[in-house]
């Protein structure tokens, strides 16, 4: 079971009291884009072996959105974050590459 820290209100939290949303920092594409574009938004994902950026929702606590960076491989949580940043911060970057050594 994996186990995400909210960043918002500070809470571990079990994946059953979270809903995922996806992958995270995504181009949204919405009503006035062109069929290539939303087509391209709804289907294509790299979905590479190893740490994804994904968007939570923590829906049996504060209700906020938040990120985390996974490892895929290892099922294990690098960090959560803010979903207002448009990309992941410092300290979790830093910890990615500090594993991939």
């Amino acid at each position: 079971m994996l186990l995400l820290r909210c960043p918002n209100c500070g809470i571990e939290a079990e994946e059953t009291e979270l809903t995922p949303g996806g992958e995270a920092h995504l181009k949204r594409e919405g009503p006035g884009s062109d069929e290539v574009s939303f087509e391209s938004y709804l289907f294509t994902r790299q979905n590479p072996r190893g740490v994804h950026f994904e968007r939570w929702r923590h829906a049996q606590g504060c209700g906020k959105w938040f990120h985390a960076a996974r490892d895929t491989v290892t099922m294990e949580v690098l960090g959560t974050y803010s979903a207002q940043v448009t990309e992941p911060p410092a300290e979790i970057r830093a910890e990615i590459e500090r594993r991939r050594g």
